[in-house]
C-alpha cells in the first residue's frame, strides 16, 4: 500500500539517557519489522544508542518480542528495555 506505519518508541533506564529523550514516535516503511524499527533509532540517535540496543529487550504493546522479525503494526507501542543490573 505504500502508507508509513508510526509507532510509539519509549525508552527506559540507559535506554532513555543514550537516546535523549523518553518516548518519540517513528515512522517507518510499510510492514516494517522489530529489526527494521531497531535499525531506524539506532540511525537517529547514534552509536551510544546503537550499543543499547543491541542487548536490549522490546515489548511490542506490552508483550516480549522473542523475534525482531516481528512486524510492527501502525499505531503499535514499542518499549525498549536496555539489561538491568541488581537485584
Amino acid at each position: 500500500m505504500g502508507v508509513n506505519t508510526v509507532v510509539r518508541v519509549r525508552y527506559f533506564a540507559g535506554a532513555r539517557a543514550a537516546a535523549g529523550v523518553h518516548e518519540e514516535e517513528v515512522s517507518l516503511p510499510h510492514g516494517a519489522t522489530v529489526a527494521d524499527a531497531v535499525t531506524s533509532i539506532a540511525a537517529r540517535h547514534g552509536d551510544g544508542l546503537a550499543r543499547v540496543l543491541a542487548a536490549a529487550s522490546f515489548l511490542l504493546d506490552g508483550v516480549a518480542v522473542r523475534d525482531r522479525a516481528t512486524p510492527v503494526p501502525h499505531g503499535t507501542g514499542l518499549d525498549v528495555l536496555p539489561p538491568f543490573a541488581g537485584g
